[in-house]
């Protein structure tokens, strides 16, 4: 099967934090995509608190598109239940795509040659 990304490329992880004083919670929730060692499209989670290791857990997936639906899913769990990304958001689905050289859902295919702004 070829899914058009090798061994050691991944999405730069979304990180998601929830801190709260009041009750000594200072959370980190992180998610990414990447590829394992035999050409498996992995999610990665991580969890914890901040300052910590914390645990961590993968799921493969079929492609691309369903590990990005899995990761778009959960954040938007976590970011239900208080906690706030920090770096990039999930509107920035369609550069991740590409940079693992997949169309994002719902892109146009383009003829070859054309030009796309």
């Amino acid at each position: 099967m070829d899914t058009g990304i090798g061994v050691g490329d991944w999405v730069e992880p979304l990180v998601l934090r929830r801190i709260r004083p009041a009750q000594n919670e200072r959370r980190f929730y992180a998610l990414a995509v990447a590829v394992d060692l035999f050409g498996n499209i992995l999610l990665v989670r991580r969890w914890g608190r901040i300052g910590t290791t914390g645990k961590q857990s993968e799921e493969t997936h079929a492609d691309i598109n369903s590990a990005m639906d899995s990761l778009e899913r959960l954040a938007r769990t976590k970011q239900r239940r208080g906690y706030v990304a920090f770096g990039w958001t999930l509107s920035s689905r369609s550069s991740i795509c590409r940079k693992l050289n997949q169309p994002s859902p719902g892109a146009q295919n383009h003829r070859k040659g054309s030009k796309s702004f």
